[in-house]
């Protein structure tokens, strides 16, 4: 055998073994729409905006993070959001509260945009815990600001972990998507019941 061309074929050899050549490609995951409230018969006089969903920057990216122990967070290379975790709570928040039927009208807070209330929101923990057992951990706060009054009218926090029921990331996504619809359903609630004891509604 030639002496140039042998080690040419001992790398090209380990490579097949190896497997260096092929690239992994990367899964991407998203939430599921969630179910759509019962239509309310009557529509408070209200125009809502929801502004942009503040956050971490670890959830202004796509990775689907994880966390061990109480400080140290990581994130999955070949696992992905299909858009930043604090874009996904703002887009399911919009589409929630426009089922409702409950608001005139529900839209992003933007340079032009008409509205005495505005949304605001801050999401704070959206990923895997591994503490024994495996759960999705969604923490998040929102408030509710009166651009009349120049305050803060109402506010609730959310804090919960849900088991994922495998090891696979997509149990993960599973767990994250339950956890963020139930922490949503809260979020219509107490609206609801802040705009129904301060604001006569209208059929």
């Amino acid at each position: 055998m030639h002496r140039a061309t042998r080690p040419i074929i001992v790398c090209l050899l380990a490579l097949s073994l190896s497997g260096c050549g092929a690239s992994r490609s990367v899964r991407y995951y998203t939430v599921q729409l969630p179910p759509a409230p019962t239509p309310s018969t009557n529509t408070y006089p209200v125009s809502l905006l929801v502004a942009s969903i503040a956050g971490p920057a670890i959830f202004q990216d796509t990775p689907i993070a994880y966390r061990i122990g109480a400080n140290e967070i990581g994130t999955y290379q070949y696992s992905r959001w299909v858009e930043p975790p604090v874009d996904l709570l703002k887009g399911e928040l919009i589409r929630v509260l426009r089922a409702t039927g409950d608001y005139q009208s529900v839209a992003g807070l933007g340079s032009t945009s008409e509205g005495q209330f505005v949304i605001r929101g801050r999401l704070f923990d959206f990923e895997e815990v591994d503490s024994g057992s495996i759960s999705g951990l969604v923490s998040m706060e929102f408030d509710l600001y009166d651009r009349k009054s120049g305050k803060v009218v109402w506010s609730h926090s959310y804090s919960q972990s849900e088991p994922v029921q495998g090891k696979e990331i997509s149990a993960v996504v599973t767990a994250l998507d339950l956890n963020l619809e139930r922490g949503l359903k809260e979020v219509v609630a107490g609206l609801n019941q802040y705009f129904s004891a301060n604001l006569a509604s209208k059929s």
